[in-house]
């Protein structure tokens, strides 16, 4: 248990009920029902091949709502509310036995939330630019020619000034130059892998002491389970999820008013409606933002009142700090050194360190269980929950830190700086996860990434030359977390904690969704490069994210500056305050806030989502307090129907939009 949650499980038990009454039953013809077969893993690979068409286009081409820029997966929920209303009803019509169980569903969903980290910033977009931009903006002025190309390795990119002109001018998709593509792009895929199993696998040992000790909230896996509930009618042709009016309340809510601000950009004479206000405060230095984010209205009724007001006030108490700072002449969003890291970003990495510590250290008799059956398998210790035995979680997991310890290496990184890299982006990824597994915030960034965090705390003298333009190659896979994938894999895991029959062939469904979606997209990626141009394509990819790399290298090559003393004080005031707030929840029974707050508080995505964790938090207070549970079991289905309206907004918007060829349609989907 974490030291600040008893009171809060306690609090909300007879108001949440965090575990289906399914998953109490024993029942073989329930264990069937929840089980996974081989068709559900066909129908998921499926879907997430058409995820990694879906989003490259979309983002490029269509450049509408970003379905794929989002911690809670939105084109999962997307594809998997239309699989959900024709392909299960086609099948059910058919012939009632072949409708898809719960447990297939369970699958299918994972496999999507999966994949769709993957088409974007997760890996695919990324990556093709990353390992080509360096080349292609190189120019006498910025001088990258001479201070960065002898240094990189010629490994980590496409070594082809006429493959890499192409991709980004176009013209010439029936001559792409594969066999200079695939050495350089199988290199990276192995990274990949490696870094997902990894993660993966820490997520695993992790599982029980979340879901079934530590009983997290997990609102993201909240809607799909309600979603493939049979509630007693097993052969039903739509889930009673379907048939609750409450629910399409909600559902048409949120779905209507977003309808009506997209046809306000089609038709300027309709009106749009709930729009944000900004106000400057602080001698008009500090922007406050009011705007109702359904997506965290939605997912924050399903959290512990105590966390969803804490997210919210130590936001304000945040932008409070940054009107005093500002007042006294300091900017605590300014970088405290060239390669990057604010004040706020210090504070929030020493924050999220002290929370994935103390977390373990919490987790300890959990984690003392694992180790010791996995040095010992007859150890009386049951894993048959897990997707893979606790022997095989510590093993991948210590096989993909080796893989990731050596790439750094062979990239350039002193040995002794790779692992405090690691380490770095263990916590933030972690951390991050275990923030979404209990705030259900829709995406959460950190405020500095592990690159930025071991240049300033470690200096790129310490690095050297070879260490600093490593670094800058370490962007193309741990940095801009809009979208990360312990975040789908948490929610993944927590789903399949429902699963009874044949769990562990659930690895099998999410490495299937790993390798098709990073293969299928990067292709498409590709191929989109070559035909269209990539200067004409996404600027945030083709012009912003190429430069990524060495435009890091570059501010550490032309600096070469020690340690940031400035950079570790302000972590350790972070961690600091974490610690007392940690302490304070603990031990004083009358403390209203939870530390969790503090953590995510110098994240710019509260900016859009603080007004509605404040609103979510009135309001499933005010039910409570004069409703009771009843009440707030009643209005849950109002709130998943809001969920669903908005990702369905955007996933119908986004289709009309590809036909009428009407672009920069936006519906907030984070």
């Amino acid at each position: 248990m974490w030291p600040f949650d008893n009171r809060e499980i306690i609090g909300d038990t007879k108001a949440v009920k965090h575990m289906p009454k399914s998953s109490r039953t024993g029942s073989s013809q329930f264990a069937d029902r929840w089980s996974i077969s081989p068709r559900s893993t066909v129908i998921g690979s499926l879907s997430a091949l058409s995820i990694a068409l879906i989003l490259p286009y979309t983002i490029n081409v269509i450049h509408g709502s970003r379905i794929g820029l989002s911690s809670c997966t939105p084109a999962a929920f997307i594809l998997f509310f239309v699989v959900l209303l024709t392909v299960q009803v086609l099948l059910t019509l058919l012939k009632r036995d072949w409708h898809l169980r719960p447990g297939e569903l369970v699958v299918i969903f994972v496999m999507m939330a999966i994949a769709t980290h993957i088409p974007t910033r997760g890996v695919s977009g990324k990556l093709v630019v990353g390992v080509t931009g360096g080349d292609f903006y190189t120019t006498p002025e910025n001088n990258w020619a001479e201070l960065i190309d002898p240094i990189r390795p010629d490994w980590l990119v496409v070594n082809d000034t006429s493959a890499v002109r192409d991709l980004y001018y176009g013209g010439n998709v029936d001559q792409i130059p594969w066999l200079l593509w695939l050495p350089v792009l199988l290199r990276w895929f192995v990274l990949f892998i490696a870094y997902h199993l990894m993660l993966l696998s820490a997520l695993v040992i992790l599982r029980r002491q979340w879901v079934e000790n530590e009983r997290l909230a997990f609102p993201m896996a909240q809607v799909p389970l309600a979603m493939v509930q049979d509630n007693g009618a097993p052969n039903s042709i739509i889930k009673p999820f379907f048939k609750n009016p409450v629910m399409w309340t909600g559902f048409l809510f949120c779905f209507l008013i977003n309808s009506t601000n997209i046809l306000h950009n089609y038709f300027t004479w309709i009106p749009a409606l709930m729009g944000e206000s900004e106000y400057m405060i602080f001698g008009e230095q500090v922007k406050i933002v009011f705007r109702i984010n359904f997506l965290m209205l939605g997912f924050a009724y399903f959290i512990n009142t105590g966390v969803a007001f804490s997210i919210g006030f130590f936001y304000l108490i945040k932008l409070a700090q940054h009107g005093i700072f500002i007042t006294l002449g300091v900017d605590p969003a300014q970088s405290l050194g060239p390669a990057g890291g604010s004040i706020f970003g210090h504070q929030m990495m020493g924050a999220l360190i002290v929370l994935v510590v103390f977390g373990l250290w919490t987790a300890r008799s959990h984690l003392k269980e694992v180790f010791h059956k996995a040095w010992n398998k007859d150890a009386p210790v049951d894993d048959s929950r897990e997707i893979m035995s606790y022997r095989a979680a510590v093993l991948c997991f210590l096989g993909g830190a080796t893989f990731l310890f050596v790439w750094l290496w062979q990239s350039g990184f002193p040995a002794w700086i790779a692992p405090i890299f690691i380490f770095a982006t263990l916590v933030i990824m972690i951390g991050l996860a275990r923030v979404i597994a209990e705030t259900g915030i829709p995406t959460i960034t950190p405020a500095m990434g592990p690159a930025t965090f071991v240049m300033s705390s470690i200096g790129a003298t310490a690095l050297g030359a070879k260490g600093v333009v490593a670094a800058g190659y370490t962007l193309i896979w741990a940095s801009g977390f809009l979208t990360f994938v312990t975040a789908p894999m948490a929610n993944a895991l927590r789903l399949g904690s429902e699963i009874t029959r044949h769990r562990r062939a659930l690895i099998i469904s999410i490495g299937a969704a790993v390798a098709i979606t990073i293969a299928a997209a990067t292709w498409y990626w590709i191929y989109l490069g070559y035909k269209h141009g990539g200067i004409n394509l996404n600027s945030r990819y083709y012009q912003v994210y190429a430069q990524s790399a060495p435009r890091f290298a570059e501010a550490g090559l032309t600096s070469a500056t020690e340690p940031n003393l400035d950079g570790w004080m302000w972590s350790v005031v972070g961690a600091a305050i974490m610690i007392g707030l940690m302490i304070a929840r603990h031990t004083l029974s009358w403390w209203p806030l939870h530390p969790i707050g503090f953590a995510v508080s110098a994240s710019w995505v509260l900016t859009a989502t603080w007004m509605s964790t404040l609103c979510a938090w009135l309001i499933k207070l005010s039910v409570l307090n004069y409703g009771g549970p009843a009440l707030y079991e009643r209005t849950k289905p109002f709130f998943m129907g809001i969920i669903l309206g908005q990702f369905v907004a955007a996933g119908f918007w986004l289709l009309v939009d590809a036909f009428t060829g009407m672009r920069y349609n936006h519906i907030r989907v984070y």
